[in-house]
């Protein structure tokens, strides 16, 4: 092999590799705890035809973390200035972690945005009322958001299982991770508070999907 080929072979090779990482890497975004309200809900706590307020935009198109907060109330205890999150949703959803569900005596299920059948309720308590939810407290199960031609690209599909690799201080692997695909997502990984504390993960953090995992 001439010496020309061999190398255009190996720029070849190593392009392939930053490509495949380039694939690989996931964007971090951190969940504290929080609420999605209900048009219904929202009239009570902040008054009829009340409109959130945005404080700051997330990562994924369309939702922002709004300026007003709810107290969360269990029956153990409570958390007072919890963000909501808009934009207003079908049903109201309350997202904690495992540690938060100690404080306030809720014992949420590990389970994926929107599947509320059967889940806890919990109080919220609102400028302007009160709102007795029968249910909606969940611990978001960890997940990857992505558009259809990103999950083409990858390989992947929706409701995928995959594994992730982290790195810094705490590195390790994250299992049972959801792939989420669909055409308002941007590429990014949710873990709650806990999650993130345990890998020493911040927002903006990079994390790998794992290729032997899928």
């Amino acid at each position: 092999m001439e010496e020309q080929d061999l190398f255009d072979l190996i720029t070849a090779r190593i392009q392939d590799k930053v490509i495949q990482y380039d694939k690989g890497k996931i964007k971090v975004g951190v969940s504290n705890h929080h609420v999605h309200v209900s048009r219904e809900n929202l009239d009570i706590l902040y008054g009829t035809d009340y409109a959130l307020t945005q404080k700051s935009k997330l990562g994924q198109p369309g939702q922002f973390a709004a300026k007003e907060t709810v107290t969360l109330k269990g029956p153990k205890g409570e958390f007072k200035n919890v963000r909501i999150l808009g934009p207003i949703r079908r049903q109201s959803q309350v997202e904690i972690s495992k540690t938060d569900s100690f404080r306030l005596g809720i014992a949420a299920p590990i389970t994926l945005s929107g599947h509320l059948e059967g889940t806890p309720g919990i109080t919220l308590i609102g400028p302007r009322g009160s709102v007795e939810l029968p249910q909606g407290v969940i611990i978001a199960k960890r997940h990857i958001h992505m558009t259809p031609a990103q999950a083409a690209e990858r390989g992947l599909h929706d409701n995928q299982i995959v594994s992730v690799e982290t790195f810094g201080e705490r590195q390790g692997v994250l299992g049972d991770v959801v792939i989420r695909v669909s055409e308002a997502s941007a590429l990014e990984i949710h873990v709650d508070v806990d999650e993130a504390n345990a890998c020493s993960l911040k927002n903006k953090d990079y994390v790998m999907i794992c290729p032997e995992s899928y």
